[in-house]
């Protein structure tokens, strides 16, 4: 019976040792920053990698009445420009954590991919 309760012991330091990376993983993803663009720098999105929107910058040539649908549609599209890019470095990150885990290629942890 001593082999079963070592046994679950260490499935639950391991448990709690991949908790741990997690948690630094996120608040490591939440440090990395990107940028999305669009209409050629125009309109500038910063964000974390996390996907926390950090700052916006619009160039001052876009405020005009007539040019407000053009103006929205090219946040819009920094914003997501500016995701995607956090969905990547997210992504990239959690790869290499789980090859430091020494988990086999392709295998998924609850909330790591």
């Amino acid at each position: 019976m001593q082999n079963m309760e070592e046994m679950m012991k260490a499935a639950q330091e391991a448990a709690q040792k991949i908790q741990q990376q997690m948690n630094d993983a996120q608040v490591k993803l939440d440090q990395i920053e990107v940028e999305g663009s669009s209409g050629g720098g125009l309109v500038k999105v910063r964000a974390s990698a996390r996907g926390r929107i950090l700052g916006v910058a619009i160039d001052d040539s876009l405020f005009k009445e007539e040019e407000k649908g053009i103006l929205e549609d090219l946040v819009a599209a920094a914003f997501n420009d500016a995701r995607d890019k956090a969905d990547r470095k997210a992504g990239e990150h959690m790869a290499e954590m789980q090859q430091g885990l020494g988990l086999p290629p392709g295998f998924n942890l609850p909330g790591m991919g």
